[in-house]
C-alpha cells in the first residue's frame, strides 16, 4: 500500500486529518513561499500547495502526498500570521466590521502515477465591530499570533465573529476535509 504522507509541519493540519482515522506521516515541504509579482491570493495559494506536494513527492516518489496552502484576503489585501501582540491587535482592528476570505488550497499528488487532483476551497468570516479593549480582551485569552487573521474560529475567536460562509468548515482551520475525503476516495483510499 503506498504511504500517505501530509506535506506540511502544521499542528492544525496533522490535527485535521486526524480525524479521517488513516495512517499517515508528515514531512516538511520545504519551499519558498514568496508571492510572484502580479499573483493573485487564488493563483498563490494553488500553485503553493502543488509545490509543496511535489517537493515532497522528491523524497518518497511511491507516496500520496497531501500539499495544502491558504492565505486570508481582506479588501484585496492578503493578510499574514501577526508574530506579535500588537501586529495582531493592529490587524483586527482593521478586520473589526469586515469581512475575510480563507482561500485555501487543497491538492492530492500520487507520486508514483504522477496523478495531481487540486481545488480551491474559498471560505468567509464576516467579523462583528470590535474596539481595542475586546481585541486585547481577546488576544490575552487566545494569543492567535502564528494564525493569518490573528484568529482562531475553532476558539476562542469565533467570539469574534458575526456569521461564517463554506461549505467545509475545516477549509477555515487550514485542511478542507469534506474535498480531501473526495480526493482520497478517487485516489482509491477508503475513508469509510
Amino acid at each position: 500500500m503506498r504511504q500517505l504522507i501530509l506535506g506540511s509541519t502544521s499542528p492544525y493540519r496533522r490535527e485535521l486529518l486526524e480525524r479521517l482515522h488513516l495512517p499517515f506521516t508528515t514531512a516538511a515541504p520545504d519551499i519558498d513561499e514568496t508571492p510572484l509579482p502580479g499573483e493573485k491570493p487564488e493563483q498563490m495559494v494553488l500553485r503553493l500547495a502543488e509545490a509543496k506536494a511535489r517537493k515532497v513527492a522528491e523524497t518518497h516518489p511511491d507516496s500520496i502526498i497531501i500539499g495544502g496552502d491558504q492565505c486570508s484576503v481582506c479588501e484585496g489585501e492578503i493578510l499574514g500570521k501577526p508574530g506579535t501582540m500588537e501586529r495582531a491587535v493592529e490587524q483586527l482592528k482593521k478586520l473589526s466590521g469586515k469581512t475575510i476570505v480563507f482561500q485555501t488550497a487543497l491538492c492530492l499528488y500520487q507520486a508514483d502515477k504522477d496523478i495531481l487532483d487540486i481545488d480551491l476551497i474559498p471560505f468567509t468570516v464576516h467579523f462583528r465591530s470590535m474596539d481595542e479593549a475586546m481585541i486585547r480582551r481577546y488576544l490575552q485569552k487566545e494569543p492567535a499570533l502564528n494564525c493569518a487573521g490573528s484568529f482562531k474560529s475553532e476558539g476562542y475567536g469565533i467570539a469574534l465573529t458575526e456569521r461564517l460562509e463554506g461549505n467545509d468548515p475545516t477549509a477555515l482551520i487550514g485542511l478542507p476535509l469534506i474535498r480531501l475525503r473526495k480526493m482520497l476516495e478517487a485516489a482509491g483510499i477508503v475513508v469509510v
